[in-house]
């Protein structure tokens, strides 16, 4: 669990992540020694030729470097077996030998420089098969050195050498207030500006203005606050999600209690309000899908979109709706067109312009549903993902409106830029000018679902018969007060175990505080919880009989302290509480509990099925709230049960269910 520290830093690897790469290492090296000694002895009277003395101590000497580093790594992958994810004492020799085996590479890298010097040496007039044989060993020298390079280059911690002191600040009161206020000002800042940098290079393909920069910064600090506090490693992180998983579903297999089922059995009028909103929902799911474009469109038609769309594409761009931004080619409006099934006429506006907070949206006339449609584009984009990270809270307070309270930062500031479309511009009034007698509807799905629901908010005073269909919006999104003022014209649908809709700062808290207690409180080394969780995800089975509850443990049989469980189950972490002494207990958190808008429908499959391309899956709906989103789920469906494709077939799927059911 603990990170390693080698060269007098830590290293974003523990010392039990040999295991997997040593042992398929050894098997390498093991192959490669056999083949040499084969080509040894096979040749070993016909070194005559020129060059042949050469070669001949070349693979001598080479046998013997590839001897000694395959001891090396055999006593390297058995030390990294020993103990488990929070006891590393039994592994406390392995630094010695990380450093004999990093000793090792300097003999190997001067043999393959001298082997790829032989090879090349126009003199040499050996056996082709011999030459050959050198060749393999020189390339596998130098692929092993590359990939070698590249390893340590991913584990490496910018933060290494200051972490230890940036984790134990609370700890180590010991220190003048001054100084000590000073070293965690210093590491916080150096901690932001990598965060801030690692971002930057991730976005380095868009153009960076005044927003970007803000957005950065603050994602940055996010970031930075929520690892603070912990010394994990991402394998263990694996591991942890790993044994939730396992915990999780055995905790679902076991039968419910007869109260727990009966609240789930609603009353007629509750049922047929469910399925008039089902067929709405699944009806307006197609405008979110449609802001999509051309991506989602090729997506769900693979083999055919290009073909439908190239008479689109290859037409002249439409006059009659107002559309900005790029859509080379009208690959966009090609697609929802075909999406939609609506006409050229009945678009009033169309953007595709995307900037950070700034995220397309079409305005169209839905005459079978008499309806003006505002469908908000989810994430697609570098910008968007932006949008989606920058989660500070702001307070949103609007006239007429009691019940205000703390929504997501960067999703209000992308509902405001489209209010102020909507409105400033009077594309409302000219949607209006056209259907007076239409109601105003308002959809997304993701960040567009978010972005749709407190535009509903903003726009409710100035049109209260308007309604709104969330499909999958970001968990953390509205307070407590405002999630409870959406509940008369918004509606939230969510699909199976979703992970977007369960995403908030608390629940993400949550997730750690969970990973950190299981992983520590478990007895087996984390080769096997990781061998044991791939079998489970692929093969099914049953959950393995993983501990899952902390049993007052030893914590002085532990060699090595746990820097990140301690403190993770004693205090709250940074995102919470500031970490400065003067912090008052009393102060309001930074990250307050925010909820999904609206009503809540929850559409789950019938069977539990593990097979992840079954095609045959029955889904069930019912009216769901808040709290059963309070915690992140752990699933291989947690990402597609996401995706609008999912939510547009499960949609289709009852309300076809519900035709069928009304005809007979």
């Amino acid at each position: 669990m603990p990170g390693l520290v080698l060269f007098g830093r830590r290293w974003a690897i523990g010392s039990d992540d040999f295991v997997l790469p040593g042992a398929f290492e050894l098997f390498v090296r093991l192959v490669w020694w056999v083949g040499v000694l084969v080509l040894y002895t096979v040749h070993k009277g016909q070194f005559n030729c020129p060059g042949g003395g050469l070669l001949h101590s070349y693979l001598l000497i080479l046998l013997v470097l590839l001897a000694a580093t395959i001891c090396a790594l055999f006593a390297l992958v058995y030390i990294s077996m020993q103990g488990t994810i929070s006891n590393p004492g039994p592994r406390k020799s392995l630094p010695k030998l990380l450093y004999t085996r990093l000793l090792l590479y300097l003999p190997e890298f001067i043999w393959a420089i001298v082997g790829a010097v032989w090879v090349s040496d126009s003199s040499v007039r050996c056996e082709k098969t011999v030459i050959n044989g050198v060749i393999g060993t020189v390339i596998a020298s130098w692929v092993i050195i590359i990939f070698t390079i590249i390893g340590v280059v991913i584990v490496f911690d910018p933060l290494g050498g200051k972490k230890t002191f940036y984790l134990t600040d609370s700890v180590n009161r010991n220190l003048e207030s001054s100084q000590s206020g000073q070293l965690l000002y210093n590491v916080k800042n150096t901690a932001t500006r990598v965060w801030e940098t690692r971002i930057r290079l991730l976005c380095c393909c868009i153009v960076q203005d005044d927003d970007h920069r803000v957005a950065f910064t603050s994602i940055a600090e996010l970031f930075r606050n929520f690892f603070s506090d912990t010394d994990l490693v991402p394998s263990d992180i694996a591991a942890g999600l790993t044994l939730l998983h396992q915990e999780q579903d055995k905790m679902e297999s076991c039968p419910k209690e007869p109260e727990e089922v009966l609240c789930h059995s609603p009353s007629s009028l509750v049922t047929d309000d469910l399925d008039i909103e089902l067929e709405n929902a699944a009806h307006y799911m197609l405008f979110a899908a449609a802001a999509y474009g051309w991506p989602y469109y090729i997506y769900t038609n693979p083999f055919t979109a290009l073909c439908k769309l190239n008479g689109d594409c290859c037409g002249n761009r439409p006059t009659d709706s107002d559309i900005t931004g790029s859509d080379r080619h009208n690959f966009h409006f090609g697609s929802i067109l075909k999406i939609t099934g609506l006409q050229y006429r009945d678009f009033i506006h169309i953007s595709f312009h995307n900037k950070i907070y700034e995220i397309p949206f079409f305005v169209a006339l839905d005459h079978k549903k008499e309806a003006i449609v505002v469908a908000v584009r989810g994430t697609l984009s570098f910008e968007d993902i932006l949008t989606d990270l920058s989660a500070d809270c702001e307070d949103l307070t609007l006239e007429d409106v009691i019940e205000n309270g703390f929504v997501h930062k960067g999703i209000t500031q992308a509902a405001n830029y489209i209010y102020r479309k909507l409105i400033n511009d009077g594309i409302l009034n000219q949607a209006f000018t056209i259907a007076p007698e239409y109601k105003l509807v308002i959809v997304g799905h993701s960040l567009g679902g978010g972005t749709a629901s407190i535009l509903a908010i903003m726009l409710r005073n100035s049109f209260p018969a308007l309604r709104c269909y969330a499909f999958s919006p970001p968990g953390g999104l509205l307070s407590k007060s405002l999630a409870d003022y959406t509940k008369h014209f918004i509606v939230s649908v969510i699909v199976g175990k979703d992970l977007v809709a369960r995403l908030s700062m608390p629940n993400m808290e949550d997730l750690k505080r969970r990973i950190v207690r299981i992983v520590a409180n478990c007895n087996r080394p984390k080769y096997q919880i990781l061998l044991r969780g791939c079998w489970y995800e692929v093969f099914g089975g049953d959950p393995d009989n993983f501990p899952t509850e902390l049993d007052g443990r030893n914590e002085d049989a532990l060699t090595q302290p746990l820097l990140a469980e301690e403190s993770l189950m004693v205090r709250r972490s940074p995102s919470y509480n500031a970490l400065e002494e003067e912090s008052h207990l009393n102060s309001p958190p930074r990250y307050p509990h925010l909820y999904l808008p609206g009503k809540i429908i929850h559409i789950v499959e019938e069977s539990s099925s593990r097979r992840l391309c079954s095609s045959d899956i029955k889904y069930t709906a019912r009216w769901s709230n808040e709290t059963v989103f309070s915690s992140i789920l752990i699933s291989p469906k947690m990402i597609t049960d996401h995706m609008p494709d999912v939510v547009l077939k499960a949609l289709n799927s009852l309300s076809q269910e519900h035709g069928s059911c009304t005809s007979c």
